[in-house]
């Protein structure tokens, strides 16, 4: 069993065979190399949140047997130039495994992380799937049952998760394919817990201390309204632990928590942050003027939706605004770093400067 699932099947791929897709799909190598770094972890997330679902592992294990065919003969077909044939397969195989939906929501963000357009990523999803099972049978010894793939896929979980790019999560946080991996819902539910635990402390530890004074100051008939008072300060201690610290010690949704800024029925605050997130992926995307030219029309797409929020902030309260100024601000070097980074890429700059300069004026307005 390889140590590394991921890596092994990284290290399959060549920078021959890197090029040989690059040129069946009309774009860079550097381009499809990263889109293959994020790729080949993607799959194999979906392939164990399937395998963590009732009947699933045997799905795998049973498609794996009737259209895999060995690692030699798959390898072979890209090699001998017969791309077209093996990115048939793959389209079967995802069609069997991942089904529709899933399968184009694996190809969606692969695009997006790396800037293809989504013919290129669906080709390129349906060139390597058949090469991740074909690996994925090589490593499993052989023992192509539902128990076996189940195994190999679990002992591999911490590996894929590692190699899982943090816009792929984002863009795979809703679908159920990453629910085997465990990082969808864990890593939220774990910091939740944390924070829960720290202010029952906090709040254990001011209710204690006053409670103690109390008793040692009054005698035990005027206590009751203090026992009140100290309840009050208690609750007090936990909600500033909550919610009125720094932005930067807290999670981004904090500064909306207990204000809600809906207007109309548009949640403006989700929108805000959608489009935060789905901007952070795109920019991620681009490497180089090509990608520059693919993002273009997504960055128009996330300007224009942030004109509709801008021009919705003045049905805002005062409260509710500044509570929009909390979400956006905290997040305002992440994406300054990525414009300066993406603005510096020989090319890029001429492509997208334009559409960059728009949306950091209409993010700066909503972040004050």
């Amino acid at each position: 069993m390889a140590s590394n699932l991921v890596s092994y099947i990284a290290q399959m791929l060549t920078p021959d065979m890197i090029a040989r897709i690059a040129s069946a799909l009309g774009l860079d190598s550097s381009k499809v190399q990263g889109a293959v770094s994020a790729a080949i972890p993607a799959v194999l997330a979906g392939l164990t949140g399937v395998a963590a679902q009732p009947g699933g592992a045997q799905k795998i294990a049973d498609t794996a047997s009737q259209q895999g065919g060995s690692l030699d003969s798959l390898i072979g077909m890209l090699q001998g130039g017969d791309q077209a044939t093996l990115s048939q397969n793959g389209s079967q195989i995802i069609s069997s495994i991942f089904g529709a939906k899933d399968g184009s929501a694996l190809a969606n963000a692969i695009g997006g992380i790396s800037g293809m357009d989504p013919r290129a990523s669906g080709s390129l999803l349906a060139t390597l799937a058949p090469l991740v099972l074909g690996g994925l049978a090589r490593q499993s010894g052989g023992d192509l049952s539902a128990n076996g793939i189940a195994g190999l896929l679990a002992s591999q979980k911490d590996n894929i998760a590692a190699a899982l790019p943090s816009g792929a999560r984002e863009l795979l946080g809703g679908t159920g394919l990453l629910g085997g991996l465990g990082v969808s819902t864990q890593s939220a539910a774990a910091s939740a817990s944390q924070v829960a635990r720290s202010a029952a402390t906090a709040a254990s530890s001011v209710g204690g201390a006053g409670q103690r004074a109390a008793e040692a100051a009054t005698p035990s008939g005027s206590r009751n309204w203090l026992y009140w008072v100290i309840a009050v300060l208690a609750l007090a201690a936990v909600l500033f632990y909550l919610f009125g610290r720094p932005s930067g010690e807290v999670a981004p949704q904090a500064g909306t928590a207990g204000q809600s800024l809906t207007v109309g029925g548009v949640d403006i605050g989700r929108q805000v942050q959608d489009s935060m997130a789905s901007l952070q992926t795109t920019l991620t995307g681009v490497t180089d003027a090509a990608s520059a030219t693919a993002a273009l029309p997504k960055l128009e797409e996330i300007s224009a939706g942030l004109d509709k929020v801008t021009g919705a902030t003045g049905q805002l309260s005062a409260e509710q605004k500044a509570a929009l100024s909390a979400l956006v601000g905290p997040m305002m070097p992440t994406l300054n770093g990525l414009f300066d980074k993406v603005l510096a890429i020989p090319g890029a700059s001429d492509i997208v400067k334009p559409a960059i300069d728009a949306l950091k004026t209409k993010l700066a307005s909503l972040a004050t």
